[in-house]
């Protein structure tokens, strides 16, 4: 919307609309329909409008407590409470209590005598809406009883009866109506055409098929005193009626953004990440075939079950047990995991559906098996033929949703073949990915090698690096940096280097031990001559000593002597 409404005005609008309790529908309507009002909901055979129209007035009894009627023109109610029956509603419960159907169809055996109008009918349903305090109506195919009215004039007066009633009877009404030929106008043979301009709201759904897959979509055509989403959105019919994709969610709704890393299963390719992936991000890992995108969606999801996360890991290329078997040749052992409950392995295939369909699963499995770690192996399975034209939108909002839901995606991807060299996606999700592996060839010297670059890694400093990915039956890793010219060796080349790099370090340290073994034997016969030296220095020391004494001796003896020989010349004198 324009702008956000506050407090007082969302609860006013939420006041005048009554939620279908479709999530997707409630979205693009901006709340559901126009409460006290009609919509008209028209379509071609097999789009969904009975599906819908029955399920707002489920849901508007079972989650809102709204009494409903529906009016069947067309089937008999009988039919239509035993083809719901699927959809889990529990309709035989809700009947007896908040539900009601009233057949209105022709027989085939009838014959027209005369006028009729919808009088008779409508009063009935007032003393009924009364009696039960119904909120919610549905006239399904109404033009197919307008049809016995051959008179245009007749016609218009019965639509015009109808709308007053409704407004009259402050009743929130759904109209179904026939299309034909792909026109989302009603068929203009009646006056029903009309409507559309009376109605406060009107919905129309498509179904078409697109290179043999089946495409399912609803729009707001019209709705007075809203606003809403213009274009189509995608709609399936699944295990519990009709659900509509809902459109891109606001940046309010999106899970708290987080520094936390998860580990991507490979130690060297979170040391090259900055600490492996933040948690909630959207990982992208591109790829030709063989270049070991599974093996590294693999990984990520082994870690994230040793973490104690649950997992979803869905596959379009591999069955489950195949996957598994494959997996495990590379010491990625994903069984046990699956066995504790921590990880739900999925096969699908392509042509199952269309990609709103496969979206609607995998967000369903998700929920069910509370992932916080989802794998999709490739996704660009999803643009598969006759889903060129919604696959991309399909994969925007996988991403929303995995954000809003707080869950780490993970998804593989061949490059686009019409452009390899540009290392595009064939859904251009590598423009909406927060991380982008890439995993090419690097043929050199006979060898084909498998070398991994990280494009892009939003909001963490990540290595430019071109390394080689070496698988093992002792696992994944990536493999120390060579160079020689300016280029990174790989497979044979890289063994050989490193092979001679050890033994340059062997001889190194063979150098070194025998430096050290002379340096050893040269300190210890400089300690030897040192202590030698220290004790002839200590002798001439005590020599030096003796000397001076015997000279300072010698010195006393010759100064007592002098003494004496004064002492006695004195005499003498005397």
């Amino acid at each position: 919307f324009a702008r956000k409404l506050s407090k007082p005005e969302l609860a006013m609008k939420n006041e005048l609309k009554a939620s279908t309790g479709i999530l997707g529908l409630d979205e693009i309507t901006g709340g559901g329909l126009p409460q006290g009002r009609a919509t008209l909901l028209v379509g071609g055979p097999g789009s969904g409008k009975t599906v819908l129209a029955l399920q707002t007035l489920v849901n508007g009894a079972r989650l809102y407590g709204e009494p409903g009627i529906f009016v069947a023109f067309e089937e008999n109610s009988r039919q239509i409470i035993a083809n719901a029956s699927a959809f889990g509603w529990n309709l035989p419960v809700l009947e007896r209590e908040n539900l009601f159907f009233l057949d209105a169809q022709t027989k085939p055996e009838m014959i027209q005598a005369g006028q009729f109008d919808l009088s008779g009918m409508l009063a009935a349903l007032a003393a009924k809406t009364q009696a039960m305090g119904a909120r919610r109506i549905v006239f399904d195919s109404v033009d197919v009883l307008l049809e016995l009215l051959q008179d245009a004039a007749a016609e218009r007066r019965e639509i015009y009866r109808l709308h007053d009633w409704l407004l009259q009877s402050k009743l929130t009404a759904l109209i179904t109506s026939k299309v034909f030929g792909g026109d989302l106008r009603p068929t203009q043979t009646h006056a029903l055409g009309s409507m559309q301009f009376m109605v406060d709201c009107a919905l129309a759904l498509r179904h078409d098929l697109v290179d043999g897959v089946s495409q399912r979509s609803v729009r707001v055509i019209k709705y007075r005193g809203s606003g809403f989403y213009e274009n189509e959105a995608p709609a399936l019919i699944g295990e519990g009626g009709l659900e509509v994709a809902g459109v891109r969610r606001p940046s309010g709704n999106v899970a708290k953004v987080t520094d936390e890393r998860v580990s991507t299963g490979v130690e060297r390719l979170d040391a090259m990440l900055g600490g492996g992936y933040y948690r909630g991000a959207s990982v992208l890992i591109t790829g030709s075939p063989g270049t070991a995108k599974s093996t590294l969606a693999g990984a990520f999801a082994e870690a994230a079950c040793r973490r104690g996360e649950g997992t979803l890991f869905v596959s379009f290329d591999s069955l489950e047990e195949e996957l598994m078997r494959n997996l495990a040749s590379v010491n990625i052992k994903l069984r046990p995991h699956e066995k504790r409950g921590r990880l739900r392995v999925t096969a699908a295939r392509s042509g199952e559906g269309s990609a709103e369909e496969q979206f609607m699963r995998i967000r369903k499995m998700a929920r069910e098996a509370k992932a916080r770690n989802l794998v999709i192996d490739p996704v660009s399975a999803l643009s598969k033929q006759g889903n060129e034209l919604t696959a991309h939108s399909v994969v925007e909002r996988l991403t929303d949703w995995v954000k809003t839901e707080g869950i780490t995606l993970v998804s593989t991807s061949l490059l686009d073949s019409a452009a390899p060299e540009q290392e595009g996606t064939p859904l251009e999700i590598s423009t909406i990915a927060d991380t982008w592996l890439h995993l090419s060839y690097v043929i050199h010297a006979g060898e084909r090698n498998r070398a991994l670059t990280i494009i892009k890694s939003r909001g963490t400093a990540h290595s430019n690096q071109v390394r080689e990915l070496v698988l093992s039956h002792r696992g994944v890793t990536l493999a120390d940096v060579y160079s020689a010219g300016g280029e990174v060796l790989m497979g044979t080349l890289r063994w050989e280097k490193e092979k001679a790099v050890a033994a340059e370090q062997l001889e190194q340290r063979a150098e070194v031990s025998r430096r050290l073994s002379e340096l050893e034997h040269d300190e210890a016969e400089l300690t030897v001559r040192l202590k030698s030296l220290e004790r002839e220095l200590s002798a001439k020391r005590a020599a030096r000593e003796a000397l001076k004494r015997a000279e300072e001796q010698r010195r006393a003896r010759l100064s007592s002597q002098h003494s004496e020989a004064r002492e006695m010349r004195r005499a003498d004198s005397a």
